[in-house]
């Protein structure tokens, strides 16, 4: 893998996007996880003025030290970068408050948490004309659907999304990202412990990057019982967010019924 010439590739990309599009510059929710940090960073390096967001909602403490760690890294590298921290807890507990308590699970308050920040961002994305980047990868965006729709799903362009997770680390790792996040266990920070992606999935990433070669590939190889707990593992998951990653299903009504 060509690092530098991958960072040269995304780092014109979005230049050319943001000038063909007449905006002036981008929006990013940092969370401490190594996909915010290095699509944060791509964009800083494009010259064009760039905001980071942190915006922790009952946030436990590591991760929002770990973006808080980033951000001044980034700040200090680029003078281009500005940045917010926005406490999204008053809002995310008024809003809880609001709805009847037989409605709130844990997935569906998690969501609720990534939607909240959705907004946030396109607050500052509208009052600056700027673009929302968004921090998913491969496998999330287009392989298990590992991402909450209309919250970090909500975006108007994805810098990494061909690039799978051990191959945004090694960028991460070219581009001297601080070492906190690059140890971290990916996680996505939306709930009151800390359980990893890998808790939530059932798989590491590199199983999941693993599934999503095996079914491309047209020689099938005779696989462990680990393995195929993980390809189902993939195909499950991909088959329950098929409906993130197609388009919204729209009803065409027949030219005669219209006449």
């Amino acid at each position: 893998m060509n690092t530098k010439s991958i960072e040269s590739h995304i780092v014109k990309w979005l230049s050319d996007y943001s000038r063909k599009s007449g905006l002036n510059g981008f929006v990013i929710g940092v969370s401490g996880g190594i996909d915010s940090a290095v699509t944060s960073t791509m964009c800083a390096k494009t010259g064009l003025n760039t905001i980071v967001l942190n915006m922790p909602i009952h946030q436990k403490s590591n991760q929002f030290d770990r973006s808080k760690e980033h951000i001044n890294w980034l700040k200090k590298n680029f003078k281009n970068v500005d940045s917010h921290e926005i406490n999204l807890t008053d809002v995310y507990e008024s809003f809880s408050n609001s709805l009847p308590k037989a409605y709130q699970d844990q997935l569906s308050m998690a969501n609720l948490r990534s939607r909240i920040r959705m907004s946030n961002l396109y607050v500052f994305a509208s009052n600056k004309k700027y673009l929302v980047a968004g921090t998913g990868n491969k496998v999330e965006d287009f392989g298990v659907g590992f991402y909450t729709k209309y919250g970090d799903g909500g975006v108007d362009i994805s810098p990494i999304a061909d690039l799978l997770k051990s191959e945004v680390f090694k960028l991460a790792n070219h581009l001297g990202i601080v070492s906190s996040i690059q140890d971290a266990k990916p996680t996505d920070g939306l709930w009151d412990d800390d359980r990893s992606d890998e808790d939530q999935l059932g798989a590491t990433y590199d199983e999941l990057e693993w599934a999503m070669n095996y079914l491309q590939v047209s020689s099938k190889e005779n696989l462990s019982e680990r393995e195929e707990k993980a390809l189902k593992i993939y195909q499950h998951h991909h088959q329950t967010n098929l409906h993130k990653m197609n388009p919204i299903p729209v009803c065409k009504i027949p030219e005669s019924l219209k006449s």
